[in-house]
């Protein structure tokens, strides 16, 4: 495997009073895209909100980069590569589809590198160049999605992390965020994606990681566990 862009170990994370990740171990090398599947409730959510600096940890490390980022507020961490998607998007509603797009270039000075950017992502999602000058928030949860990945992929991060893209999205929406997510693997993104349609996930993925009530209980080659009896039966209802 290529050098670990990030490594989790040991990872044990608390969230309410309770212990919502137990000591996990996860790696993702440089230019993989890397999925972590598993019920709701499994710890998926909290080890990402633990990754980008929203959920402190008292027991295990996170290295980014080669380098310890425990206690790195997110905005840091935005500056040093590392994005994410979050559940809900998060998308700025009184802004225009356009100005959220540029808000994920706020830390770029190319200025004509960030318009190709741009024309990029309107080539990826048709609809919401079809919508630039939109306010955000008029828009489907399918569009966004959408907005809120582009935004993120605009930032041009060194590790973009995905959580939960196509929850609530209809099927032609869900392919077309898969579609894209792809796309930003095969130009050598890295990518670390949570994502409840384990199909999907494992079909795109390099590797995976299976969650469940807190602990990683299964890892390996993403093909190899699409075919695993236990993974089928659990996870792609067979």
């Amino acid at each position: 495997m290529a050098t670990a862009m990030l490594k989790i170990k040991s990872l044990q994370v608390n969230y309410g009073g309770i212990q919502a990740v137990k000591g996990i171990d996860l790696e993702v090398a440089q230019g993989e895209l890397v999925t972590l599947i598993g019920a709701n409730g499994a710890g998926k959510t909290t080890t990402m909100k633990a990754i980008t600096g929203l959920k402190p940890y008292t027991i295990g490390d996170i290295e980014y980069m080669g380098e310890s980022i425990k206690g790195i507020p997110p905005h840091l961490l935005l500056k040093r590569g590392l994005a994410m998607v979050p559940e809900g998007r998060g998308i700025f509603a009184r802004m225009s589809i356009i100005e959220n797009m540029q808000m994920g270039a706020y830390l770029r000075t190319d200025t004509d590198g960030i318009k190709a950017d741009v024309d990029r992502m309107f080539g990826f999602f048709p609809r919401l160049k079809e919508r630039a000058t939109q306010y955000a928030g008029t828009l489907s949860g399918g569009e966004q999605q959408m907005l809120a990945m582009a935004r993120a992929i605009i930032s041009r991060p060194k590790l973009l992390l995905l959580d939960e893209p196509s929850m609530g999205l209809s099927p032609i929406m869900v392919e077309k965020i898969f579609e894209v997510v792809r796309a930003i693997s095969a130009e050598g993104m890295t990518v670390l994606l949570v994502e409840q349609n384990a199909r999907l996930a494992l079909q795109a993925a390099n590797r995976g990681y299976v969650m469940d009530s807190g602990l990683v209980t299964m890892s390996g080659d993403a093909k190899q566990m699409l075919d695993d009896p236990k993974v089928r039966a659990a996870y792609l209802g067979e």
